[in-house]
């Protein structure tokens, strides 16, 4: 009777080893245990929270980019051109501020132009004004001039947006990519206008901010109505990204021989929030 006993204890035992082993092997099988708190609590112990070192390098490092990014929109063309001569390693502190911007936006200019030159010949010689990291270039097959203040890239010529070694009508497309920065922006476009083949292409691309007139900025259609002055056509308007605005126009066959005087708005600059 007490061998019976301890036979069936033995059993019991086993049995519940049996099961103990077999829920270790899968937690996810184990009754009552949801997967997706398995799987928080293996992230949760792998992920190591910023040190106080860490979120200090982070606010200085944001903090450097408002101030060169300030800089930029209220310095002319070639005074940028000459700050970052002097220090061009504050232009990887501004593009690498620049790019952790853009991880907020759901939608970027650059693709959407990027696309708008794929839906096109590939056979269009484009100018990049203010191209950063060269970026487009390598995402088109189109020969593509890089220009910018700072070689970020090899390809990158670097140049004052408002006086490029590029040859007069000699680009089918124009592209300013949030690059319109300067407060000589005007020369930037007379440039773009001087190195584009007649009925060119001139692609715009701004923050919105500056372009409305209900938060302190221009007016857009002050803005296309001097760009239309300078020798171009509107071909197209783009209002529907909350981040941004685009602008499609053409260079006039025919060009005035004399410049008239053109009232330019003055595009306010674009202040980054502290994140």
């Amino acid at each position: 009777m007490k061998e019976a006993k301890r036979s069936r204890k033995r059993k019991r035992g086993k049995v519940h080893k049996k099961s103990t082993t077999q829920a270790g092997d899968d937690p996810s099988k184990v009754s009552g245990v949801n997967q997706s708190m398995v799987s928080n609590v293996a992230i949760s112990k792998t992920k190591k929270p910023l040190s106080f070192l860490d979120k200090m390098k982070a606010r200085l490092s944001g903090g450097h980019f408002r101030m060169l990014n300030e800089k930029l929109y209220t310095c002319s063309g070639d005074e940028a051109l000459n700050y970052f001569k002097e220090n061009p390693e504050l232009f990887n502190v501004y593009h690498a501020g620049y790019q952790e911007q853009m991880l907020h936006w759901p939608e970027k200019p650059v693709d959407i132009i990027t696309k708008w030159l794929k839906d096109h010949s590939p056979s269009l010689i484009v100018a990049d004004f203010g191209c950063g990291d060269a970026r487009l270039a390598r995402s088109v097959k189109n020969k593509v001039w890089s220009l910018d203040l700072v070689a970020h890239d090899p390809s990158v010529i670097v140049c004052d947006m408002s006086n490029t070694p590029l040859e007069s009508s000699s680009v089918d497309v124009a592209i300013f990519c949030l690059s319109l920065m300067g407060t000589n922006y005007p020369s930037f476009l007379q440039e773009a206008r001087r190195v584009l083949k007649p009925r060119g292409w001139l692609l715009i691309a701004e923050v919105k901010s500056r372009l409305d007139p209900t938060t302190g900025g221009a007016d857009p259609n002050n803005f296309l109505k001097a760009i239309s002055e300078l020798g171009f056509t509107i071909e197209s308007k783009d209002f529907s990204n909350k981040m941004f605005v685009l602008f499609y126009l053409k260079k006039k066959e025919k060009q005035n021989s004399v410049d008239k005087e053109i009232n330019w708005p003055e595009l306010k600059a674009c202040i980054y929030k502290r994140r």
